[in-house]
C-alpha cells in the first residue's frame, strides 16, 4: 500500500512537472504576460510621438504659425513692425573700455543703486529675405 502511495505521488509529479517547469509552464506565461505588457507601454509612448510628429509636419506644410515659430525661437527673427529688446546684466555684460596711455578713464558719474539695474539695449536682429517674417530696418 505504501508502495502505491509513493507510485502515484511520483506520477503526480510528472503530469504537473511540465505545466510548472517545462516549456509552456506558468513562469513562461507570467514572463511573457509583463514583456508584452512593457511592450505595449512603448508601443503606446511611440504612437504618441509619431502623432506628434506627424501634427508638426502638418502644420509646417500648411501653416506659416510653426514656421515663424521657428525662424523666431531658431534664428532669431523679427518682423519689420517690431523691436526686440535683449535685457542684459549689467555686471557680468558691461562692455570693457579703453583709454589712452597716459590718460585716466573719467570717474563714473553716481546714479543712485546701478548694481542691481540691468541694462535695456533694443536691437533689431537680422531677417532672411523670402521669408514669412519681413527684414528688420
Amino acid at each position: 500500500m505504501r508502495l502505491l502511495a509513493v507510485l502515484l505521488a511520483v506520477c503526480i509529479v510528472l503530469l504537473q512537472w511540465p505545466l510548472w517547469i517545462g516549456k509552456g509552464s506558468w513562469l513562461k506565461v507570467w514572463q511573457i504576460e509583463s514583456q508584452v505588457s512593457e511592450q505595449k507601454k512603448q508601443n503606446d509612448k511611440l504612437a504618441a510621438r509619431n502623432a506628434a510628429m506627424d501634427a508638426e509636419v502638418r502644420d509646417l506644410k500648411t501653416g506659416t504659425d510653426a514656421i515663424e515659430e521657428r525662424a523666431r525661437n531658431e534664428l532669431g527673427m523679427i518682423r519689420a513692425d517690431e523691436v526686440f529688446y535683449q535685457i542684459l546684466d549689467g555686471r557680468a555684460s558691461a562692455p570693457a573700455t579703453s583709454t589712452p596711455a597716459g590718460t585716466t578713464p573719467p570717474a563714473p558719474k553716481p546714479t543712485g543703486d546701478t548694481a542691481a539695474a540691468p541694462l535695456i539695449e533694443a536691437t533689431k536682429p537680422a531677417a532672411l529675405p523670402g521669408t514669412p517674417l519681413a527684414a528688420a530696418h
